[in-house]
């Protein structure tokens, strides 16, 4: 490893000899100079890993050459060192983007901390993480073997995005894999658990139950129509639950987090069937009985969510809430800009209602662009891309603005996403549906060991068009394929993000209540 040089600029740099010795014995290379027009031509002239700067030096002082280093070298990291303790010194240092601030007196051990922060950050963090992980990661597996309710799949699916998200930060995500196979390992069991507790959620009502997505708005959203601010709901279309928890920093800025929760999407976790339920207050077949003017079924043609105002409206009617509202589906940059424009008026209104499909259009490009699908390999690179989407988006323009009165809002999805890996085969008529996630028509054949079968769905309130009807689910990270056609879904579909089935990451989805900071 090659030996770190430092640069130490101080007119008294004599008496800092005991300390230069101290660094010289610790690893380091410390090259001194006596001004700060000395210290920017050195940068100029050789390589460093790191700058120390007096502030208060006669001729250039500190924050002169600190301005002038950062011209030459705007990555170089600098380290401020000053007697002042004035605050508008501090700012401009800061503001001058310095890596660090030290008072004096300072010891060597200060400096060597200091040092270590900066240049070894990256490898302790790595090395810190990894080991907690690894402290952890026998009590996550074995609490997949035990029976777990549905708040404590919620508690450990969090815990697994945590620790993903932990190890995604380091420099060289040597315990990637790992992680990846826990979470799978983790998914197996999830499955099994909905496959056996699902159909009672449904039809039981003394077991215990999540949150579902019919019951979303009456739980979660109604409440808060009681209070005197007006209520934001916002639908951010296949947002996962990590990718909440890198937006969620941002939003931070703006909006005070009141509740951060999870329910549990519907199956099928599409949304054609999802997203209606939450607007309509109704489960899929309930909604084909009572409207069958607005709802669509699967050999429909056209979009399968063009009603949702008009389900939203119904559902507010139901219960009592004769309330001004909105309904704004955001579909392209344009409608944003438009939207943007729109929320002082909206303020009049008790609720507005924004979906936002960017995530879900993503994920869908990243299927059919090649393109797309070289800058999003893996989740990493897709939380990377939904990250850089929202920081230059409409939607974080609209939410400045609505932050800007006192409001209740609250920030969700409909259902996630998965990267399918595996195919799997099945074979069906010209009537089947195209999702790769869930297929639903008569005579289907396929393997019942690795899916999730609806043989009887009025059990599970899905329309049925044929008495032979039935609903399968792929599970895990799995996607149907026709065998005539196997080689080309797997090449095409392998690796693309899709939802309709059954995993923690499509199932088990935020919910997140905020008020502004205002």
């Amino acid at each position: 490893m090659q030996t770190p040089i430092i640069l130490w600029a101080d007119d008294e740099i004599d008496l800092l000899k005991p300390h230069i010795i101290f660094l010289t014995n610790k690893g380091y290379e410390v090259v001194p100079v006596v001004s700060g027009a000395d210290a920017v031509e050195k940068v100029k002239l050789q390589k460093f890993d790191i700058v120390f700067l007096d502030e208060n030096m006669p001729g250039m002082n500190g924050l002169e050459a600190l301005n002038q280093i950062k011209q030459i070298k705007p990555n170089l990291p600098v380290v401020m060192i000053t007697k002042n303790e004035e605050e508008h010194i501090m700012e401009e240092a800061i503001g001058a983007k310095i890596a660090d601030y030290l008072i004096k007196p300072i010891n060597p051990n200060q400096i060597l901390l200091s040092i270590k922060k900066i240049l070894d950050n990256k490898r302790l963090v790595e090395e810190k993480t990894n080991l907690n992980y690894q402290q952890n990661f026998r009590e996550l597996s074995m609490s997949f073997s035990d029976k777990l309710s549905h708040e404590e799949w919620v508690e450990v699916y969090k815990k697994l995005i945590f620790w993903e998200l932990e190890i995604d930060r380091t420099q060289n995500k040597s315990m990637g894999e790992i992680i990846d196979m826990q979470k799978s390992e983790a998914n197996n069991n999830f499955c099994k658990f909905i496959k056996k507790s699902y159909e009672d959620w449904l039809n039981d009502a003394n077991v215990s139950r999540p949150l579902l997505s019919h019951q979303l708005m009456k739980k979660k959203v109604f409440p808060l129509l009681q209070g005197d601010e007006p209520v934001f709901f916002l639908l951010i279309d296949n947002l996962r639950f990590d990718q909440w928890k890198i937006l969620e920093p941002i939003i931070s800025e703006y909006f005070n987090v009141e509740e951060e929760s999870a329910y549990y999407s519907i199956l099928p976790t599409t949304t054609a069937y999802a997203r209606n339920a939450i607007f309509s207050g109704m489960m899929p077949s309930e909604m084909e009985k009572k409207y069958p003017d607005l709802w669509s079924n699967e050999d429909d043609e056209g979009g399968k969510n063009n009603y949702e105002e008009d389900f939203l409206k119904a559902q507010l009617l139901k219960n009592k809430h004769e309330i001004k509202s909105s309904y704004h589906k955001i579909l392209n940059v344009e409608q944003g800009k438009v939207l943007v424009n729109s929320i002082s008026n909206l303020m009049n209104n008790k609720l507005n209602v924004i979906v936002y499909n960017f995530v879900d259009m993503l994920s869908h490009a990243r299927t059919d662009m090649a393109m797309i699908r070289e800058l999003a390999p893996d989740e990493s690179a897709y939380r990377s891309i939904t990250y850089s989407w929202f920081q230059h988006s409409s939607l974080l323009e609209a939410l400045k603005k609505i932050a800007e009165k006192k409001v209740k809002l609250v920030i969700t999805t409909d259902h996630g996403t998965i990267r399918v890996k595996r195919a799997y085969k099945i074979v069906g008529d010209k009537s089947v549906n195209n999702n790769l996630r869930y297929k639903v028509g008569k005579n289907l054949t396929f393997d019942e060991g690795g899916v999730f079968v609806v043989k009887k769905p009025e059990r599970f309130f899905l329309p049925r068009k044929n008495i032979s009807s039935s609903y399968v689910f792929t599970i895990e990270d799995n996607f149907f394929a026709y065998p005539n056609n196997f080689n080309y879904y797997v090449n095409y579909y392998k690796d693309t993000f899709q939802h309709g089935g059954v995993s923690l990451e499509e199932m088990i989805i935020p919910i997140i209540t905020l008020s502004s900071k205002k």
